[in-house]
């Protein structure tokens, strides 16, 4: 008899081919509001998954909770049971001053400045997204017009360092757009599992804007950044579209 996957508690019969992936447990309600046929799953630790349809095409919502760890074990226990592609919708501090709130940062590439990507290969291995998977969630943003970036993230295992200040500028002084806490671990972990991903990212915080205000206003609704929620989910899904007429 099969068993249950450990942390998503999830059986190959609950699996789709594609996943899109939230941090925040609570962001699987304003995903759910977008599919048809919904089915919850399973709440185990910061896992909450669902199942349901978005223009015929079976989808899971599966939360990752917070950081690369959660989000590793996620996508392991995804690619468990079958799941093929996954899509982040996350949200990002800017690292580029253009950059406003509720803008969508669509990855190219994440620098791996977390651990737990390290924790499977060499920090020369790249972190980058599926290059089709990439090309769906930006035809889908034009043509929807979103407003989003394309380019480099960074991924790291703390907002609270001693130097969040002059790390930040390093890496907006070197082209880095956004910064968030799970996109390297996805790519990378992703990659070495044969599955496609990509990770779409809302912008919650401005460059040097106040860090805790700007998620605060977030978390109480702030509406900018709501609608930029509500544009990368669209974005995920409907790159799903697109994935699934490839043959």
């Amino acid at each position: 008899m099969e068993e249950k996957q450990a942390h998503i508690r999830l059986l190959k019969q609950d699996s789709a081919k594609y996943a899109i992936l939230p941090g925040d447990p609570g962001r699987i309600d304003h995903i759910k509001e977008y599919l048809t046929d919904v089915t919850e799953l399973a709440y185990n630790r910061e896992m909450r998954s669902i199942s349901g349809y978005y223009k015929g095409i079976k989808v899971l919502a599966v939360s990752t909770g917070m950081g690369g760890a959660s989000t590793g074990i996620t996508v392991e226990e995804l690619h468990n049971i079958g799941v093929e592609y996954m899509i982040r919708v996350g949200s990002c501090g800017a690292l580029d001053s253009s950059i406003r709130l509720g803008d969508l940062i669509l990855v190219n590439g994440a620098v791996r400045d977390d651990g737990a990507s390290k924790a499977y290969i060499e920090e020369i291995y790249p972190a980058i997204p599926d290059t089709r998977l990439l090309m769906a969630t930006i035809k889908v943003a034009e043509e929807k017009k979103f407003p989003f970036h394309i380019g480099r993230g960074r991924s790291h295992d703390s907002f609270y360092t001693d130097r969040e200040e002059q790390i930040d500028a390093y890496w907006s002084k070197h082209g880095i757009l956004g910064a968030d806490m799970e996109t390297a671990a996805l790519f990378t972990i992703g990659a070495l599992r044969g599955v496609k991903c990509a990770s779409i990212l809302n912008t919650v915080v401005e460059y040097e804007g106040d860090l805790e205000k700007n998620i605060n206003d977030y978390v109480d609704g702030d509406s900018v950044v709501k609608q930029g929620e509500a544009n990368e989910i669209i974005t995920a899904l409907e790159a799903f579209v697109l994935a699934n007429k490839i043959k």
